[in-house]
Parts: C-alpha cells; structure tokens; sequence
C-alpha cells in the first residue's frame, strides 16, 4: 500500500506505534512532580492547594508533555530516516520500511508543534501565565535537535538529557513562574533527570557500536569503547544519585515517601548495571526501559503524595 494512500488515523497510528508513546512516562512524571513542587499553597499539603485552578493547570501540563515528546521523537525519526534505513535495528521502522513517508512526518511535526504552541498560549489566556507561550518554540527546538548532535559529539548523550530536564523547569514555569528562584530543589530535581537520562541512553546506544562507527556518528561507547562507556554511565548515575538525594535534604517538604524512593531509584540503578554487566544488550528492555520506567513513576508518585500529604 502506498504511504499517499494512508488514511489520517492509520498514518497516526502508524507514528504512535513507531515512537512509542507510553514512554513518555519517562520524563512526565517529573513534571508532575514540580508541577506540586511549584504550586503555591502546598506547604499546607492538600488543603492549602486551589485544586480549581491547579487542576486546570496539569491538564494543560501533560497536553503539552505528550504533544511535545512526540514533536521531538518524529523529528528525531524524520533526520535519523536514512541512517535508520542501514541499520538492521531500526530499519523496520515506519519511514525506511516505507509506512509512512517523509511528507507525512513532517507534516505530523507540523501540525503537533501548532498545537503544542497553541496549548503553551493556554496558560496565558486562562491563568495569566505568558512565560509558557514565549519559551514555547525555543523548547521546541531544544527537545528536536537531538538528531543533529550525535553528527558531531560525542557528548550528545548530555544534550538529550538536557531536553527531559526541560521538563520538570518548564512545568514549575507554567504553574508559578517564581518557583525556579525560590526553590534549589527544583534545579536539583533538573540535574537527576539530566545526569539519569543520560547514563541510560549511554546503555542504550550500547546496541550501535558498530552501526555508529561504520555511520560516522558520536556516541560515547562508539568513541570510547563499551567498558569507558559504562563507567561514565555509572558516574553520570551516582550524580543523579546525589542530586536526588539533596533535593530530599533541602525541600522540608519531602519526608519518609520520598526518601523510601530515593532509596528505591538507587537500589534500581545499581541494579540496572548489574544487568548490563551481566548480559550486555541482551536484557536491553529491561535495562533500558522497564527499570527506567519505574523509576520515574515510582518517584513521581511517591513525591507528589508526601507534598498532599505533608
């Protein structure tokens, strides 16, 4: 079947399919988190919230979470297209196996990045917010670019790490623009996504050593060899690690439910090595993807409770 002939809701889900929608599991639940981090009233937990106002608040956070991700994973799909193509992993995937074409894609990031913008304006019009609306495209064009860095740095693992971090900043700027100066947690709470998304796309991109080299593309297990590539993992995860654990320390608001998730995320880390070290890429789902995602739900909840709860 033609891509051309594709019908608007096959086509969509052909994308949803292609970028693995349910993971943005890994960077939402942190915005959530600052979301309640943010929020004014929350030193008196539940009571002290205007749920009114701060419902209509997350519901805008997470269309623009999910809107965005997905801008930022086609575009990703839409540069890598060829590369893909040679690539006996990826190659099944929707453009280089012919589902849907360039066009389409484009299009898709298009359309979603309209509506992310559209959705950023929300904040504006229903809460007075502007910062959402005028930081819009900037963070759009921060979270797609990923595609271009691995063409030249070895250190592009940093910058994806950089565009999750975005996300519990940019959630505090939508609820009380104020909160990034008056809370160290929230800067903290940025590092720890920072630093852990970055180690865990070091052992993803385990899996392309040599696809990476043949590409000329940078990655750090490409450049460095797969043992340096642990070891910087291991080192970007003992900061994120640490950055976690002081955000614990400094905001009187956490308690016993985030700490038992600190606790938790570092024993799921050192676990997450142990697997690699063990098995390589074999366990790479679970590595990769099941550990990290429970890792981000698990502490985005527990959080979010101590705050309500406090």
């Amino acid at each position: 079947m033609s891509t051309a002939s594709l019908h608007p809701i096959t086509a969509a889900r052909e994308m949803a399919g292609d970028i693995k929608l349910a993971h943005s599991v890994f960077a939402l639940p942190f915005a959530l988190l600052a979301s309640f981090m943010a929020v004014p009233g929350s030193d008196a937990g539940w009571r002290g919230i205007d749920w009114s106002r701060f419902g209509g608040q997350l519901a805008l956070i997470v269309l623009a979470m999910v809107l965005a991700r997905t801008v930022a994973m086609l575009a990703n799909r839409y540069l890598d297209r060829n590369i893909d193509a040679r690539n006996p992993r990826t190659a099944g995937r929707a453009i280089p196996a012919g589902r849907l074409s360039p066009g389409q894609v484009l299009m898709a990031i298009l359309l979603l990045g309209g509506a992310f913008v559209l959705t950023c304006g929300g904040f504006g019009v229903f809460f007075g917010n502007w910062w959402p609306l005028l930081l819009s495209l900037p963070v759009l064009f921060w979270i797609s670019a990923y595609g271009w860095f691995k063409r030249f740095t070895k250190w592009c693992h940093l910058y994806l790490g950089s565009s999750l971090a975005i996300s519990p900043l940019a959630a505090a700027i939508a609820i009380q623009p104020a909160s990034l100066g008056a809370q160290p947690a929230l800067w903290l709470l940025a590092l720890m996504v920072l630093s852990w998304v970055a180690a865990f796309d070091i052992i993803y991109a385990l899996q392309d050593i040599e696809i990476d080299r043949k590409e000329g593309l940078h990655s750090i297990p490409s450049r460095l060899g797969m043992e340096r590539g642990l070891w910087i993992s291991r080192a970007l995860h003992t900061i994120s690690a640490a950055a976690l654990a002081a955000a614990w320390f400094m905001d009187e608001r956490f308690s016993v439910l985030f700490g038992i998730g600190v606790v938790c995320v570092v024993a799921l880390l050192i676990y997450e090595h142990a697997t690699v070290s063990r098995w390589g890429t074999k366990k790479i789902a679970l590595a990769f993807f099941t550990l990290n995602g429970v890792i981000s739900c698990s502490l985005g909840v527990l959080g979010c409770l101590d705050i309500v709860l406090n």
